[in-house]
């Protein structure tokens, strides 16, 4: 078991000028729900979820169209500005469009396998041999990314196998745990001997159940010290997607397993795919590990606070702060570390508000209509009048300015 904190040492790997393991900080990926043939909206896409902080994005390259748009998506994007590597997701077909369209390898950054599904009997050697061979040609690194939901059948057959022969058989689902470890680790294996150096070899287990998930890290982690990226895979809608994705991998980050993540949430119908990203920022930044924007301090409300004044205000700063980041980012740096306090009543607004970079405290139900602010712990102001929030705001930028700028 690792000591809470202590991040495991994973080989580097680069993808672009983006670092995965030997003690970089934990990546977070995203992934596309474009047709990716469609150039003019996966640039769109893609634009828009490295805004939102995603450091790599995944596209699917699952048909001949989708392979030759892959170049002009990368160079519609550099026009734009938007230099985030771009990893190429190939199931069942990939050696095939790779052949036929090398120009895709090459613009990718990254290449993501399925060992389940790269082909079956003694066409899967020889299929998977050919999608390394192009990884090495263009010097890629690679993701082998093994799903229990398209596990190597044969593999899981021959453990199966073997377990039934033993004098105490494991249940299906410990068998399957293994079979997923030892898919990956095989194709690692396979990866090397055909030329592919471990430092550019990323592995993942993905599973869909909580426990599941921190049981096959947990194993894959002591066995090997390939960079590791996390995600539970199908982990739904919603606050069910968020929280079983925040179990899953904040045990597993804790423990100092993961050197990549991703939340595979499934947007509500016209939802914003970037929403995968802020979940997966805000895990990380919660947590201690990494600082992505401003963090936003606010109390639940209770029988004090019957305006709903403070939680508009809390929610319009959480908005404004993150829509700030992409400038903020280039301009004043340290400004993600930045909190601030939101509080709706005199129980803990003062507290809270002094711990906090900048702070208000909001008057409650029978309260003063006062509202202090404290800057770095000393009451700076009293608000007053209707204009609070815009007044809070630029005092929130006026912070910012004399404190983060570089």
């Amino acid at each position: 078991m690792y000591g809470a904190m202590q991040r495991r040492v994973a080989r580097r790997v680069m993808v672009g000028d983006i670092a995965i393991g030997g003690g970089a900080p934990i990546v977070v990926q995203s992934m596309t729900n474009t047709d990716t043939a469609d150039i003019a909206g996966s640039v769109a896409q893609v634009a828009a979820l490295a805004r939102a902080g995603s450091e790599m994005v995944r596209l699917t390259v699952n048909t001949a169209e989708a392979a030759a748009a892959v170049p002009h998506i990368r160079d519609q994007l550099a026009a734009k500005g938007v230099d985030v590597p771009l990893v190429g997701d190939f199931h069942f077909n990939g050696h095939r469009l790779l052949t036929q369209h090398p120009v895709c390898a090459e613009a990718l950054s990254k290449l993501r396998i399925n060992p389940g599904n790269v082909g079956q009997g003694s066409k899967r050697d020889d299929q998977f041999a050919t999608l390394i061979e192009f990884a090495c040609r263009y010097n890629k690194p690679v993701r082998i990314g093994v799903n229990w939901g398209s596990l190597d059948q044969a593999l899981l057959a021959r453990m199966m196998d073997e377990n039934a022969r033993s004098a105490a058989p494991d249940d299906l689902q410990v068998v399957t745990r293994r079979a997923l470890v030892q898919s990956a680790l095989e194709s690692a294996a396979q990866a090397e001997h055909l030329g592919l150096p471990g430092e550019r070899i990323v592995l993942s287990c993905k599973v869909s159940g909580v426990q599941d998930l921190i049981a096959v890290y947990r194993d894959l982690a002591t066995r090997c010290d390939y960079a590791l990226h996390l995600g539970l895979t199908e982990a739904g809608m919603g606050s069910k997607g968020i929280v079983a994705s925040t179990a899953a991998m904040s045990v597993l980050l804790q423990e100092g397993v993961g050197d990549t993540i991703r939340v595979s949430l499934t947007p509500e119908p016209g939802g914003d795919r970037t929403r995968e990203v802020v979940v997966a920022q805000e895990i990380l930044q919660t947590m201690g590990l990494r600082s992505f924007a401003p963090m936003v301090i606010a109390c639940p409300g209770c029988g004090r606070t019957t305006s709903t004044f403070f939680q508009e205000l809390a929610d319009k700063i959480q908005i404004y702060l993150r829509a700030q980041m992409p400038v903020w980012r280039a301009h004043h740096p340290g400004v993600e570390n930045m909190h601030v306090a939101v509080m709706g009543c005199v129980v803990n607004g003062p507290g809270e508000s002094k711990h906090a970079n900048i702070g208000i405290s909001l008057p409650g139900s029978g309260e003063n209509p006062v509202a202090p602010v404290f800057i770095d712990g000393v009451k700076a102001v009293t608000l007053k009048g209707d204009n609070i929030a815009g007044e809070f705001q630029a005092l929130i930028d006026r912070y910012v300015k004399e404190h983060y700028t570089s």
